[in-house]
C-alpha cells in the first residue's frame, strides 16, 4: 500500500501527522499527543520529581519510537518525518512537556541529523534552566569501529544506533521509574549502550509513503549483510540464505564484538531478534531457533529473549539480532515492568531457568528449514533443491514408496508453476503445500510398506499411512483432499480378499480392475469431503476422466491402462482453463477465474503421470 500515492491517506506531506493521530486514538489509555509538537507523551507524564526519558527519531521505524512510550519505559518521544530526525524545535517542545523537575535524559541513535537536533534541543533546555543529558546509541557493529572511551561520539565515524535502541531505552526508563537521579539514569543508559551489539541483514528494500518507486533495493536473489535501517550499505552481499545460514551470519558477526561478560552474570545476554518490517513472525521464529542453539553452544544464556518488530525500516524485508550482556543491575532493570503501546512487561520475578524449555526440542535439523530470505516477488526455492536425504529414491524402495517418490520429484519440479496457478484464486500456496505433503508421504510410506512387492495389502498399508502423513504435513483443503485420495486408495488395496489370484497362486495381485475400484472409491470420498462435483473446476475434473478411462481398460495390463488414464487426466486438467470455478475460494472470482487451469487438477495429473512411469 505504500506505493499508492493516495492509498489510505498516504500523502507524504501529512503522513507523520496522520499516523501520530491514529496512534493517539488507538492508545489513548497509554499515550497522548504533545500539544503543538510532533511527539507523544505518556498519559501519566510529567511526574513531579522523576527524571524524564525522552527518545526520538524519524517515522518509518515503529514501534520505535512512539510505540515505546509509557510507564517504565520512555516518558515521551519526538518524531520526525520518514527517515528524518525530528527538528530541534520538536525535541525541545516534547521534552518540555515531559519535564517533571528532576532533569531530562535525551536518547537517540547516532545519526548526523539526530545528533545535531537533539544537541540543539539540549542547549535550549539547559538555557531554560532544565538539567539535560544526552546519550547517543551506537550498537550497530557493521557501521564502524566501536566508540573510544573518553572521546566524543562522531556520527561520521562511529557506529549507528539500530535495534539495540530498545535495550537502552528500557534500561534508562526502568532506572528513572525506580527513582534514580539524572546522573544515575544517564549512567545506566550509557552502560546499557556499551553492553549492546547489533548486526542485521536485508533481503528487499522499502518504498516510502506516496512514492512510486523503492527508496532502496536489494538485488533479487541476494542478501545484504550489515545494511542499515535507512538503506545504508552493508558489509557485503551474499546469495540468499536459509534461515539457519542467516542465523549463523548474525551470531558469527556479533560474538567477536560482544564486550567482556560482567562477572556474576552467568553468561546472561538479553536477546532481540528484530524484524525490519516485512519479515513475518513465523519466519523469525525459524531463524531464532538456530540463534538460540548457537548462543547456548557459545556458553551464553539467552535471557527473556524477544522476537518481533521493535525498530523497523518501513516495509524492508530483513532482520537484525541484538545482544546486551547483562550484569545484575541491568538484569533487574530489564525485568522491571513497563506498559507501552508496543511492549509490555508484567511485574514479577523471573526465576532462573524460566527461559529454558521444559519439553524436549524437536529432533529435526535446523539447517533443513525453508529459505525465508527471498524477496516477495521472487519464487521460493523448490523442495527438490533442498537436498534432504529423505527426498531421494533408494534402491530398496517398494512399489508404493517408489510411486510416491516419483510423484514428489515431478510435482516439486513444477512447484513454482502450481503456485502461480493457485495465486489466480488467492494465496498461491498449492505448490508449496503439496510438495511438503508429498515429502512427508514418501517418508511415511518408506517406513510403513512391509512388502512383498506386488502385494496390494503391502501397498495399501503404505498408502494409508502416507495419506495421513500428507494431510498432516500439507494442511489446508488440498492436504485434506489429497490425504483422503491416498488413504481411500490404500483402504481398497488393504481390503483385497486373500483369495484373489496371482501368478504363483499365493495371494491377491495389483491389477487394473483393483485400481479402478480404488479410483472409484477415492472419487466418492473426495466428493463427499469437499462437496465438489465434476465440472466445478477442481481436482475432480482430472480424477473423473482418469477413473473412467481406467475402468474402460480394466482388462488391460496395469501399466498400459494407467498411462492411458493419466493422459486423459492431463488433457482434462488443461481443459479446466475453460471452466469457471464454482467451488472453494476460487468460486468468489467468478469469470475472473476463467482462462487458467486449476492448480489441483494440474498437480493431480502430474502425480498420476509420475506413478504411471514407475509401473512395469
Amino acid at each position: 500500500m505504500t506505493t499508492i500515492p493516495a492509498g489510505l491517506g498516504h500523502h507524504a506531506e501529512t503522513f507523520r501527522e496522520d499516523w501520530l493521530e491514529g496512534l493517539a486514538d488507538a492508545y489513548a489509555r497509554t499515550v497522548r499527543r504533545v500539544p503543538d509538537a510532533c511527539g507523544v507523551i505518556s498519559r501519566h507524564a510529567p511526574r513531579p520529581g522523576k527524571v524524564a526519558v525522552v527518545i526520538g527519531g524519524g517515522s518509518g521505524h515503529y514501534p520505535a519510537f512512539a510505540g515505546l512510550v509509557g510507564p517504565g519505559l520512555a516518558d515521551a518521544a519526538a518524531i520526525g518525518d520518514v527517515f528524518a530526525s525530528p527538528s530541534a524545535e520538536q525535541v525541545y517542545r516534547t521534552a518540555r512537556a515531559a519535564d517533571g523537575g528532576a532533569g531530562i535524559l535525551l536518547a537517540c541513535g547516532n545519526y548526523a541529523g539526530d545528533v545535531m537536533h537533539f544537541g540543539l534541543a539540549a542547549r535550549r533546555l539547559a538555557a531554560a534552566g532544565i538539567d539535560t543529558r544526552t546519550v547517543l546509541i551506537t550498537d550497530d557493529v557493521a557501521s564502524g569501529p566501536p566508540p573510544v572511551d573518553g572521546r566524543q561520539i562522531d556520527p561520521s565515524r562511529d557506529r549507528r544506533g539500530v535495534a539495540g535502541d530498545f535495550f537502552v531505552f528500557k534500561a534508562a526508563g526502568a532506572a528513572a521509574e525506580r527513582g534514580d537521579d539524572l546522573a544515575g539514569v544517564t549512567r545506566i543508559a550509557a552502560h546499557a549502550n556499551a553492553m549492546t551489539r547489533t548486526f542485521g541483514a536485508a533481503f528487499a528494500g522499502c518504498t516510502l509513503p506516496g512514492a512510486a518507486a523503492p527508496l532502496f533495493t536489494v538485488n533479487a536473489g541476494t542478501t545484504e549483510l550489515g545494511m542499515g535501517i535507512h538503506g545504508e550499505p552493508g558489509l557485503r552481499t551474499t546469495r540468499n540464505l536459509t534461515a539457519a545460514e542467516l542465523a549463523d551470519e548474525l551470531v558469527d558477526n556479533l560474538l567477536p564484538e560482544l564486550p567482556d561478560l560482567p562477572p556474576g552474570g552467568d553468561g546472561r545476554v538479553a536477546v532481540l531478534l528484530n524484524g525490519l518490517g516485512r519479515t513475518k513472525y513465523e519466519e523469525m521464529f525459524v531463524v531464532y531457533r538456530q540463534v538460540n542453539r548457537r548462543l547456548r553452544e557459545a556458553g551464553l544464556r539467552p535471557y527473556r529473549p524477544e522476537v518481533g518488530e521493535f525498530v523497523t525500516s518501513f516495509d524492508t524485508a530483513g532482520v537484525s539480532l541484538s545482544l546486551m550482556a547483562l550484569d545484575d543491575e541491568l538484569t533487574g532493570l530489564y525485568d522491571a515492568p513497563c506498559d507501552t503501546p508496543a511492549f509490555r512487561s508484567l511485574p514479577g520475578a523471573h526465576p532462573a531457568g524460566s527461559d529454558d524449555r521444559t519439553d524436549a526440542p524437536a529432533a529435526a535439523a535446523v539447517t533443513a528449514v525453508t529459505v525465508v530470505t527471498a524477496a516477495p516477488d521472487t519464487q521460493p526455492a523448490t523442495a527438490a533443491a533442498t537436498g534432504s536425504t529423505a527426498d531421494r529414491a533408494t534402491a530398496a524402495d517398494l512399489p508404493a514408496t517408489a510411486a510416491l517418490q516419483a510423484a514428489f520429484d515431478l510435482v516439486a519440479a513444477h512447484e513454482a508453476e502450481l503456485g502461480r496457478l493457485d495465486a489466480v484464486a488467492g494465496d498461491g500456496d498449492h505448490g508449496i503445500g503439496i510438495v511438503r505433503g508429498l515429502r512427508a508421504a514418501v517418508a511415511a510410506a518408506r517406513a510403513a510398506e512391509p512388502g512383498p512387492a506386488g502385494d496390494p495389502r503391502s501397498a495399501g498399508a503404505a498408502l494409508l499411512t502416507a495419506g495421513l502423513a500428507l494431510a498432516d504435513a500439507s494442511g489446508g483443503a488440498s492436504g485434506a483432499l489429497y490425504g483422503a485420495l491416498l488413504a481411500e486408495t490404500g483402504a481398497v488395496l488393504a481390503r483385497t480378499a486373500s483369495g484373489g489370484a496371482t501368478a504363483d497362486g499365493t495371494g491377491p495381485v495389483c491389477d487394473t480392475e483393483l485400481f479402478a475400484d480404488a479410483a472409484d472409491a477415492a472419487q466418492r470420498a473426495i466428493g463427499e469431503l469437499g462437496g465438489a462435483r465434476v465440472g466445478e473446476k477442481t481436482m475432480l475434473d482430472a480424477l473423473d476422466p482418469f477413473r473412467r478411462e481406467l475402468r474402460t481398460r480394466a482388462g488391460e495390463e496395469l501399466a498400459k491402462a494407467w498411462r492411458a488414464a493419466a493422459e486423459a487426466a492431463t488433457r482434462a486438467a488443461a481443459d479446466t482453463a475453460e471452466l469457471t470455478p464454482a467451488r472453494g475460494r476460487a468460486a468468489r472470482m467468478g469469470a475472473l477465474g476463467h482462462g487458467h487451469p486449476d492448480a489441483g487438477a494440474v498437480s493431480l495429473a502430474l502425480i498420476l503421470t509420475a506413478v504411471g512411469d514407475t509401473l512395469r
